[in-house]
């Protein structure tokens, strides 16, 4: 396989440390976090297109604010994002830059890919981020996005709620890839993949190859993952939209020793969710 642009997602999870007793509990993961980093550096070195959707922004604003636990409560939660996505860039910012690379913050809502205009606007921009060997650094825009999701003074009585388009940042990446024409998405959670009943039972295996996402394989999911919005549902519904289009998806651990360069270069990985149009036991995939 050879990629040629690659939509990677970095979880909460992998971005700060689990929660428990301890001076770094709940804090961002440094090291972890940087070498990824260092990963995507050498892939763009490469010649390799990435764009990274980065969850944390609430995660971090949770800890700067001192907060113990995230709140509830919707402008709580924004709140927490906009103290977090400036941490959140500054990190990525030096992190990069030591390595020479150039980034841009892209902050989306629902309605940039409702809008036929708007959505049209960012493809402009993320093509000509690419062009300029810019990482574009997506994430959903949590301060105001909410609001506009859960507005309900312009609806007309007895209307039916907006149907959302994404709810978490699986679901935005897998739209963002489809949409600039990825090869392929990689979700990075704190979990090796999909298995085949709860991983903290005995005897559990993971799948390393799906091919369809039907019902059986989707009550696999087991729940949320902690202080994300996400969890495993989330990302086969992710999943199930990218392979629709015909494009492949690899859901891994972000805490593997190299995992996005082992990935690049072909390794098997995680769980690897194969595009409709490829059969299990091919390996092309075509652009």
């Amino acid at each position: 396989m050879k990629y040629n642009r690659i939509v990677v997602k970095l979880g909460t999870n992998v971005i700060m440390r689990p929660e428990g007793t301890g001076n770094l509990a709940g804090k961002v993961a440094l090291g972890l976090l940087c070498g990824l980093v260092e990963q995507i550096a050498a892939l763009h070195a490469q010649g390799v297109e990435v764009l990274l959707v980065s969850s944390g922004a609430v995660g971090l604003g949770v800890e700067r604010l001192g907060l113990s636990a995230r709140p509830t409560a919707v402008e709580q939660v924004q709140a927490c994002a906009a103290v977090g996505q400036s941490r959140l860039m500054a990190l990525y910012e030096d992190a990069f830059d030591r390595l020479g690379c150039r980034i841009a913050q892209v902050l989306l809502t629902e309605d940039d890919f409702r809008d036929p205009v708007r959505h049209a606007n960012l493809r402009a921009t993320l093509r000509s981020l690419l062009s300029l060997g810019v990482i574009p650094v997506v994430n959903e825009n949590d301060t105001v996005s909410i609001i506009e999701l859960e507005r309900e003074l312009d609806r007309p009585a007895g209307a039916a709620p907006r149907e959302r388009i994404f709810g978490d940042n699986d679901k935005l990446s897998a739209l963002l890839m489809t949409h600039i024409d990825a090869d392929a998405l990689v979700l990075l959670s704190d979990v090796d993949g999909l298995y085949d009943r709860h991983p903290a039972e005995p005897g559990a295996r993971l799948l390393p190859v799906v091919a369809e996402i039907d019902a059986d394989i989707l009550s696999l999911a087991h729940g949320s993952n902690g202080r994300g919005r996400g969890g495993m549902i989330s990302k086969l519904e992710s999943a199930r939209i990218v392979m629709d289009a015909g494009k492949l998806v690899i859901i891994a651990n972000g805490r593997t020793p190299q995992v996005l360069e082992r990935i690049a270069a072909g390794e098997a990985l995680g769980t690897r969710f194969l595009p409709a149009s490829i059969l299990p036991g091919e390996t092309e995939i075509s652009r």
